[in-house]
């Protein structure tokens, strides 16, 4: 156990990964943990090559997914290099372990007149609660932010004068996102009712009607509820309106390097997975106007 709390200390101190992160890798260490003391009687440290893909195999065998197994793997990887720096290890048993080729999913997206619909012509209570509800739908759209970033922008981040937006994204990166005219107006139009709200937590942007510091969970419950009335994608998350941002600016003309600057993406690769649907609408605006198509 030290040894695994060590690097899951590592990661959150040192990498700063997101608490998401952290308690994924968290989960598969203690899943590979049991394991090996239950199949093996053996420790973490002690754990050899053949032993890990034994227990690969039966994480596929339990129905888990190439891409699921494949971060186990990456966890395991990254664990074993940190035990090896730290000399708790003279050899690293994942070395010969690699990973499982999938099938890259293309992002699912809204489309437009389904965005339109959502944000002109569905209803929002006139009152705080429907003022804030709308208000998250339209940052996510606008902007790109991922949710752990919408719940902690502060009052602080937003930049009226200037039309922008500080958020604090992964491993502790800040980046600046412009604001739209109609998004500025909306976020001027919920403070007016946020200054009237009792709020608990007075420093951040967005908050519960009990005047708190909003909630992942809840977030995610009402961006699902909204987004069912006007799509019938299989999910229906925040994240889903951060594809459907990076999918329409693409579409409309949006340079692939700015896309990846306002997501936040470390590296092109993450982003260029956007232009596969920018392809296919390319593809159908063909079909649709040439005379011999």
């Amino acid at each position: 156990m030290p040894l695994t709390q060590n690097y899951i200390d590592y990661l959150h101190f040192e990498k700063r990964y997101s608490s998401h992160t952290v308690k994924a890798y968290r989960t598969d260490l203690r899943i590979f943990e049991s394991y090996l003391k239950e199949t093996y009687t053996a420790t973490i440290d002690k754990a050899n090559h053949a032993m890990i893909r034994s227990w690969l195999v039966e994480e596929l065998n339990k129905g888990n997914s190439a891409r699921t197994v494949n971060r186990k793997i990456t966890t395991l990887k990254s664990f074993y290099k940190f035990l090896l720096k730290d000399q708790k290890i003279k050899l690293n048993p994942t070395l010969k372990i690699s990973s499982s080729k999938t099938s890259k999913k293309l992002p699912q997206f809204v489309g437009l007149a389904d965005m339109n619909e959502l944000l002109d012509k569905l209803n929002f209570k006139e009152n705080f609660s429907g003022f804030r509800d709308k208000l998250i739908i339209e940052v996510f759209y606008s902007t790109g932010v991922r949710l752990s970033e919408l719940i902690n922008i502060k009052l602080t981040d937003v930049d009226s004068l200037k039309s922008q937006i500080k958020v604090l994204g992964k491993r502790n990166k800040e980046r600046l996102i412009p604001l739209t005219k109609e998004l500025q107006k909306s976020i001027e139009d919920y403070m007016i009712l946020r200054m009237k709200e009792k709020a608990i937590d007075r420093s951040y942007l967005f908050l519960t009607d009990s005047g708190k510091k909003l909630n992942p969970s809840m977030v995610y419950r009402k961006v699902n509820e909204l987004l069912k009335g006007v799509t019938t994608l299989e999910k229906k998350s925040p994240h889903v309106l951060r594809h459907t941002f990076a999918t329409h600016m693409l579409n409309n003309g949006a340079d692939l390097n700015v896309i990846k600057e306002l997501l936040g993406h470390a590296s092109l690769s993450a982003t260029e997975v956007y232009t596969h649907n920018s392809i296919d609408q390319l593809k159908e605006i063909f079909n649709n106007a040439h005379p011999r198509a």
